[in-house]
């Protein structure tokens, strides 16, 4: 299929995990690919993957919690592909894991906000403005299983990622007569190294949780992102959708 023909996707978080997945899926539906990231070597295996495919891709690194960095890159993918019709943010790190809140460094809990948060914040802010030049955009935020129910020992992670689905409705209602939707994706535990880097307690924990008794796959994320981003999507916004393995109903 491509779904995606002549549009323009920026995937943060796109040199490795669900970013690389997603950004992989879109560029193969036609998207032409802006990934967002910090480790310069896996978004250049990315960009010589996708290229050798034939695909439009660009690599920019930035760090999505600064928020002049994000409006200028942001600006940068405008004037290279002429439009931006897609925004995925899949950037972000887990923080201080296996803590109880007393045992957090104010600094930590702060960083984790700064990048999963903040970072959605600017990512969002602006690409709208390029989006409401064609009243056409696909905002996808990702979010967590942990923001709706927390996970013990990741109180930092669980409560930025509890804000980002707060973020998503908000903006979801703000911009609803726009042609933009503003939707979030709250995955549970997914296979990705992020997660292998997580303590093996902490996973089994997590991964107990799910009825299914397993993680999820890369390409479960990447096909549930790209229906969320795609047109058929058009009725869906401010809304946070669960992947879960039926750890979450609600």
């Amino acid at each position: 299929m491509q779904r995606f023909a002549d549009q323009v996707a920026i995937i943060t978080g796109g040199a490795d995990g669900l970013g690389r997945s997603i950004a992989a899926r879109l560029s193969n539906e036609g998207a032409a690919v802006a990934i967002f990231d910090f480790n310069e070597v896996k978004m250049a295996e990315v960009k010589a993957e996708l290229e050798a495919a034939g695909r439009r891709v660009a690599t920019l690194k930035v760090d999505i919690s600064d928020e002049d960095a994000v409006r200028q890159a942001i600006e940068q993918v405008v004037e290279q592909f002429g439009r931006l019709d897609i925004t995925i943010n899949c950037a972000g790190i887990v923080g201080p894991t296996g803590k109880k809140l007393q045992d957090i460094e104010g600094a930590d809990f702060d960083k984790v906000i700064a990048i999963n948060l903040r970072g959605s914040f600017n990512m969002t802010k602006y690409s709208l403005p390029h989006m409401l030049k064609n009243n056409y955009g696909r905002i996808l935020l990702i979010a967590s299983i942990a923001g709706k129910e927390g996970n013990a020992g990741m109180c930092a992670y669980s409560t930025s990622k509890a804000g980002v689905i707060g973020l998503t409705k908000s903006v979801g209602k703000e911009y609803a007569e726009t042609g933009i939707t503003v939707n979030a994706l709250a995955p549970a535990v997914i296979r990705t190294a992020m997660v292998e880097g997580m303590p093996a307690e902490q996973v089994k924990y997590m991964t107990d949780k799910i009825p299914m008794k397993r993680c999820g796959a890369l390409d479960e994320v990447a096909s549930t992102a790209a229906f969320i981003v795609s047109k058929e999507a058009s009725f869906n916004t401010g809304f946070c959708f669960d992947l879960t393995g039926g750890r979450a109903v609600y």
